[in-house]
């Protein structure tokens, strides 16, 4: 499911790969993820983590079974802090996204502090696709990283990009074919890795802060839309028909 491992002194590979669901945020791999960086904040020789996925996937965020369940108001995506996992590490991550990246499965890789995509793999914020409004904090962080008019273009119109197009679109990320993704990310973790882990920590806290304590309102407010939103039958028609596709 999730492959953790200190591969070079301070470097954590933390790799999502369940081969079955695609890295979708089943039940088992939210545990797994909550679990994975549970392990790393207890870790005081860690200096930065590489999160990446597998083959042409990285994640593909909510699977159908969670937004179902979602529809039928069943708990909420803030449940558990999965998609500010990055965000609250307190050492450096880096997201290798050197396979697609969907819905929320894009918007948890955003929310690391070096982001680096690949020319051929898709990434979208498809939430309205399915005709709710986006969640994951993605309202927040998307126009934040991609500017604003990509930001709420891919928000609202919710169709797929290619990184290349992204890239040509003005996407302040470093975009690679996909081969060469996961090198470049190893590349930069160990020129991080060469620093002091307190220096690393103290920085972070500090480029981040703003980020911390602007998101839970966001995700209260995207929760609160989520209760307009969600429940409605045109959503669960466009989950049952539209998922995969």
């Amino acid at each position: 499911m999730v492959d953790l491992s200190e591969i070079e002194p301070g470097i954590v590979l933390l790799q999502m790969q369940d081969r079955i669901h695609k890295n979708a945020f089943t039940d088992d791999m939210t545990l797994a993820l909550l679990n994975a960086f549970d392990t790393i904040a207890h870790h005081d020789r860690y200096k930065v983590v590489v999160l990446t996925g597998f083959d042409s996937y990285f994640s593909t965020g909510g699977d159908q079974a969670s937004l179902l369940r979602l529809h039928e108001g069943r708990g909420h995506f803030a449940t558990t802090n999965l998609y500010s996992l990055a965000l609250n590490c307190r050492i450096p991550v880096i997201s290798a996204m050197q396979g697609h990246g969907i819905g929320g499965g894009f918007v948890i890789g955003l929310f690391a502090d070096v982001v680096i995509l690949s020319r051929e793999s898709v990434y979208t914020t498809n939430f309205m696709r399915y005709g709710f409004t986006p969640g994951m904090g993605a309202t927040y962080i998307v126009p934040l990283k991609l500017g604003t008019a990509l930001g709420h273009e891919m928000l609202f119109l919710a169709r797929n990009y290619r990184g290349e197009e992204l890239k040509q679109r003005g996407a302040p990320f470093t975009v690679l074919p996909r081969a060469e993704v996961l090198p470049e990310a190893m590349k930069m973790s160990r020129q991080l890795a060469e620093k002091p882990r307190v220096s690393l920590m103290t920085l972070k806290d500090h480029l981040v802060a703003d980020q911390r304590r602007k998101l839970p309102d966001i995700i209260r407010s995207e929760v609160a839309m989520h209760e307009q939103t969600f429940h409605q039958d045109e959503v669960k028609q466009n989950i049952l028909s539209l998922f995969g596709k």
